[in-house]
């Protein structure tokens, strides 16, 4: 706690939003929860940056915000030393996946205000590796961006390196036979989906690698050559897993919500910060030697995520993680739906060829591995969206 100690001396005074927090003689347990909606809030009470601030604006050299999926956009702020924090945690996603100075790294990724690509190219360049960018381009030219510049390291969402393997197919392209051994994957969880990680893999020949970060918090775990869960940078991060409802610490072993205090970002930090992922944390050692605590499979859903389908709670990421068993289904949507005071579970899957089968195989999947009932319709292929940040394929229509 010597680093939080020292940042908590430098923030009493100056950060207008934790001063009265971390008022003296109060131990880190007993200090409250930061939320996202009181981020919201005092951005909004505050406009445009809010109170979390450190220092005076001119010593801020980026701004970035988040992707609004859950509601505002949040925006935030970082100094030279807290980007180059950001770098040196993003450099430990790639050293944990083994890519090394030698490699071509290709970012499939429009730069626009969201942060995560935007640290990956950055540190992939203080690591030495030679960076692609591939920005402004359509799938087709990324595809053939790939191939022509022997790209040996992939970094995008899972969902969009799922839509590369979609598009390869469709262009000819085997990209088993290409130049990727690594692909490294953030913006959403579903790279430590077993399914969602064999397609990947399968599709291009190479390890997949998750990472699990925020724009407002930054780039805390990471996967090893191990691949026994996602690794907490303690170093940098507090880590804490509670119980989501009654607020108090989760027992070993139990799914909880993770809490998290950076270390490195004293120009707009967060502490105790409930970042509605969802995991079961494990301090068992790991084969690679690393002693830091590990999500077993990767954050596995998010609190606001849940859905209650008569009486049984789903996550999307369970339901993604059987859909994905299919290689026919291109691409689906998730809908939740009232029927008569009752919630109900409808599936939208585009099909590549017949459909024979596997609507029904799909069907008792669900119900024998989730114990819900899904409708299950085919659509037309293209009808629904693709994706390049984070998908969203859930649709709550009541």
């Amino acid at each position: 706690m010597i680093r939080f100690e020292e940042m908590r001396a430098i923030l009493a005074g100056r950060n207008a939003f934790y001063s009265e927090r971390l008022r003296s003689g109060v131990d880190f347990a007993e200090l409250p929860f930061t939320t996202k909606q009181e981020l919201v809030d005092d951005q909004a009470e505050h406009p445009p940056f809010g109170t979390n601030l450190t220092y005076p604006v001119e010593k801020y050299i980026r701004i970035h915000q988040t992707s609004g999926t859950a509601g505002k956009p949040i925006l935030w702020l970082d100094t030279k030393e807290s980007w180059d924090w950001w770098l040196a945690c993003w450099e430990q996603v790639f050293k944990g996946a083994g890519v090394r100075e030698a490699d071509r790294v290709y970012v499939a990724f429009s730069f626009g205000p969201f942060i995560g690509f935007w640290a990956a190219f950055e540190a992939a360049q203080r690591l030495g590796a030679m960076v692609i960018p591939g920005g402004g381009q359509s799938t087709e030219q990324r595809l053939r961006a790939l191939f022509d510049r022997e790209a040996t390291v992939l970094v995008c969402t899972p969902t969009y390196a799922l839509r590369l393997a979609d598009a390869a197919r469709q262009h000819g392209f085997d990209l088993s036979r290409g130049p990727i051994r690594i692909t490294v994957h953030a913006g959403e969880p579903g790279a430590s989906i077993p399914e969602t990680r064999r397609r990947i893999q399968e599709s291009f020949g190479a390890k997949t690698f998750d990472h699990a970060g925020m724009t407002e918090m930054g780039a805390y775990g990471f996967e090893c050559e191990a691949q026994s869960g996602l690794h907490i940078n303690e170093d940098e991060f507090i880590a804490e897993i509670i119980d989501p409802e009654t607020l108090a610490p989760a027992r070993e072993g139990d799914k909880g919500e993770l809490v998290l205090t950076n270390l490195g970002r004293i120009g707009m930090p967060l502490i105790r910060y409930r970042t509605g992922d969802l995991g079961v944390m494990s301090r068992q050692p790991c084969p690679c030697g690393r002693l830091w605590a590990r999500l077993v499979g990767g954050v596995v859903g998010r609190v606001d995520d849940m859905i209650t389908i008569r009486g049984i709670n789903v996550f999307p990421s369970a339901i993604e993680n059987i859909v994905r068993r299919h290689p026919q289904i291109l691409e689906f949507a998730i809908e939740v739906h009232r029927q008569r005071e009752m919630r109900e579970l409808r599936l939208k899957v585009e099909v590549e060829g017949s459909s024979d089968g596997i609507i029904a195989r799909l069907g008792r999947e669900i119900h024998d591995d989730l114990r819900v009932r899904a409708t299950i319709e085919v659509v037309e292929t293209g009808s629904l969206p693709r994706f390049e940040l984070k998908a969203r394929r859930l649709r709550v229509l009541d």
